[in-house]
């Protein structure tokens, strides 16, 4: 089954159709020989596209990753580790990589044989778990051009897209960045934040087309389908405010005014304090001594606000001026704005305020074949963690209420002694 064609000799091992392991970097344990070699360092053609990259974080997976040494000369640089975490099915197949110490950076890289997206659908998808709340942190991926030097791999890194969730308080959202002409655009309005529920998975899903589109895919369930030039500022605007237009000196842009018949009427009292006619000054009382009296003030009984005139429909107003659109000259189509001409890095840049993060099965492919195996695999491992979390939610709810039985029957003694 050994062919002289690499990608025959991998065709072949497909027809086996075995799920993604951790039995070898990215393929099984069998294959692993040959996978490795055409996988994990070069692109994989299946049947029906291919895997650009995949990765398990089985055995020796520190050897195809490159940790960051961008932080490490100020001490904030942050460890990782290779854990199922607290829940899990099988402590092997769901071992992924976790963030070990609060408040650190961390940065990890994975490169791969160079290619383009040009003509081609692109998925990115990966799997993360928060074990705690994060409080404030990423949990999100970067993708973008071959690096020349991975230790050097950070925040000041380009790159082509960024993808997935980030929070800091009450700001959550799920990042969606494309890189333009050297500036990377925010979408427009953020995506949904669905990372809750600390100690579960979830597997996140970029789908980028060759028609401008994109399409972001959490836990399977869609959250977002739309067009990259009308949800990000990629483009300059087709049209801008004519610079040379000017408003009206006649212009009313009032659209209220004041009702010229409304008259404040001749008994309208405007006065708070008034006087108190009825106090009269002490008959101890020596101005030499104590001064000039003077009678108290008291509230006005006939005060009745401060007088307004009547507000009316301006009849002469015209609504809010605006410029003329005009053509903007700066305005250049694109129709390739999906495309990136060089893809050869995938990692993590994060800060994380909490750790004990863990990201797992990770793919990089134009086959959506291909990566749903791996939210085949997630699907299982979830149904096992949110059993885990209910036995545990339930477990605390049980410990509290007896607490509160035990509290409430000690202040009932407390009380039966008082009486005693």
């Amino acid at each position: 089954m050994i062919h002289d064609n690499p990608s025959k000799t991998v065709y072949a091992l497909l027809q086996y159709q075995l799920a993604p392991s951790k039995n070898a970097a990215c393929f099984p344990a069998q294959k692993q020989h040959i996978m490795r070699r055409a996988l994990c360092l070069g692109a994989l053609a299946t049947a029906s596209g291919t895997v650009y990259f995949s990765e398990t974080f089985g055995d020796g997976w520190e050897s195809r990753w490159t940790s960051s040494e961008w932080k490490k000369s100020d001490g904030t640089q942050g460890t990782r580790t290779a854990t199922a975490g607290k829940w899990f099915a099988d402590a092997k197949e769901d071992q992924g990589i976790q963030t070990v110490e609060d408040s650190r950076f961390f940065g990890l890289s994975a490169g791969f044989d160079s290619f383009s997206n040009a003509g081609k659908d692109l998925i990115i998808q990966y799997q993360a778990k928060y074990e705690k709340d994060i409080e404030c942190g990423g949990g999100y991926v970067k993708i973008g051009p071959k690096l020349s030097d991975p230790t050097t791999f950070g925040d000041p890194t380009p790159y082509n897209i960024m993808f997935g969730p980030d929070k800091c308080g009450y700001t959550k959202r799920t990042h969606l960045i494309f890189n333009y002409k050297g500036k990377n655009v925010l979408k427009k309005s953020d995506l949904a934040y669905k990372q809750e529920g600390e100690g579960t998975s979830h597997v996140y899903r970029l789908l980028l087309k060759p028609d401008n589109t994109a399409r972001v895919e959490i836990d399977g369930e869609k959250i977002y389908e739309g067009s990259l030039k009308e949800d990000w500022e990629l483009l300059a605007p087709k049209e801008i405010k004519d610079p040379e237009d000017k408003k009206p000196s006649d212009w009313v842009d009032d659209s209220m005014m004041d009702d010229p018949e409304d008259k404040k009427p001749d008994n309208w009292v405007e006065e708070k304090r008034i006087v108190d006619e009825k106090a009269k000054k002490p008959d101890d009382w020596d101005d030499e001594e104590d001064g000039e009296w003077e009678a108290p003030m008291i509230d006005n009984p006939e005060y009745k606000g401060e007088w307004t005139v009547k507000r009316i429909s301006n009849p002469a107003y015209k609504g809010i001026w605006e410029a003329k659109k005009i053509a903007n000259p700066e305005f250049v189509d694109d129709d390739n704005l999906y495309k990136y001409e060089d893809f050869g890095f995938i990692g993590f840049d994060l800060w994380q305020v909490k750790g004990n993060t863990i990201f797992d099965n990770v793919i990089i492919t134009d086959d959506v074949a291909e990566a749903d195996k791996f939210v085949a695999k997630w699907k299982a491992l979830s149904e096992v963690e949110k059993a885990k979390k209910k036995e545990e939610d339930d477990a605390k709810a049980e410990e509290a209420k007896a607490k509160a039985a035990e509290v409430e029957s000690k202040d009932d003694d407390d009380d039966d002694d008082a009486e005693d």
